[in-house]
């Protein structure tokens, strides 16, 4: 299928990069909203904006079929005052921003989608949690994801269909948080983390991309998605199928005590590690979405194959 105009607000980071090159051979044209000028490439085009205020970049969610919100600071950070404001600010603003823009537009965009975060569970090693049953965890993480979505739904959107998308660890080789445990892996410290009993919801960069635009074909859905793999995996099983695809014999196991450690003298927070998300995407599943990696020995064995195959090209 052929698309018209797609914009990517925030659109500047790893999945943005993922989304302008996935959709730029099927869309007319893609326009990334980003804070600093970028020259055109092909059909990828940047517009200036700060996320903060209103400018000549509003006129480009003008008949969009499709608006991606990717705006949020990293929270691989230690979870400070200041942090935690950059982080509250980074993702209410932009959002409540875009919304009144649509609310003023006469042909508003079809489909907005918010990439948020399945963090929003609790910490679960008991049952999957999916959109319909799943239970919303406690902290700040959880907190900001809930204040998140409810700056995206306040606004009345009649002819825009709106999807908050929930998304898992997104693996790939170019940047996100696979490139840093695969140098773990090849330093030989790829083991499990803590006491490797927590799950991990990952979903490979093309699983990604292509929900979103199997969503953006099906209006019958709107409100809260899951996006991540079918199957998630323990820390222990998921490190074991990292090191196997990329030929790493060893990986020492860190400690619990010894994350904490390092966290504190990297400056990020032994949640992101140490917290058990075992999340299923049951909209996407019963919808008949098809996953091309449903397995992480599959996704794992395509990194590594890509990886090899880019290392013979250079």
């Amino acid at each position: 299928m052929k698309y018209g105009k797609i914009v990517l607000a925030g659109g500047n980071g790893y999945l943005g990069n993922v989304l302008a090159k996935y959709f730029s051979s099927v869309a007319d044209e893609i326009i990334i909203l980003a804070r600093k000028p970028k020259a055109n490439d092909g059909n990828i085009k940047t517009r200036l904006w700060d996320g903060k205020t209103m400018g000549e970049w509003a006129a480009s969610l003008d008949d969009a079929d499709l608006l991606v919100n990717l705006c949020g600071k990293n929270v691989n950070c230690r979870y400070t005052e200041k942090n935690k404001k950059e982080i509250l600010d980074s993702r209410l603003i932009p959002t409540r921003l875009l919304g009144k823009v649509i609310e003023g537009l006469k042909n508003s965009p079809k489909l907005w989608i918010n990439i948020t975060s399945a963090t929003i569970y609790r910490h679960a090693e008991d049952r999957q949690q999916d959109e319909f049953t799943g239970e919303i965890g406690t902290g700040f993480s959880i907190e900001v994801c809930k204040a998140w979505e409810n700056s995206f739904f306040e606004t009345e959107t009649p002819q825009t269909r709106k999807i908050a998308l929930r998304m898992g660890i997104v693996l790939g080789l170019q940047d996100g948080a696979f490139p840093r445990l695969l140098n773990l892996v090849k330093l030989g410290m790829g083991g499990k983390q803590g006491n490797g009993q927590q799950y991990m919801s990952w979903i490979h960069e093309t699983d990604a991309a292509q929900s979103i635009e199997w969503l953006l074909n099906h209006p019958e859905i709107n409100g809260v998605v899951n996006c991540t793999a079918p199957n998630a995996v323990k820390n222990d099983l998921f490190m074991r199928s990292i090191r196997k695809a990329f030929c790493i014999g060893f990986g020492m196991p860190t400690p619990a005590w010894l994350l904490a450690i390092g966290a504190k003298i990297i400056g990020t927070e032994t949640e992101l590690i140490l917290k058990s998300r075992w999340v299923k995407p049951a909209v996407l599943l019963d919808g008949g979405f098809e996953f091309k990696y449903g397995e992480v020995r599959e996704a794992a064995e395509a990194l590594s194959a890509e990886r090899k195959a880019f290392s013979a090209g250079r």
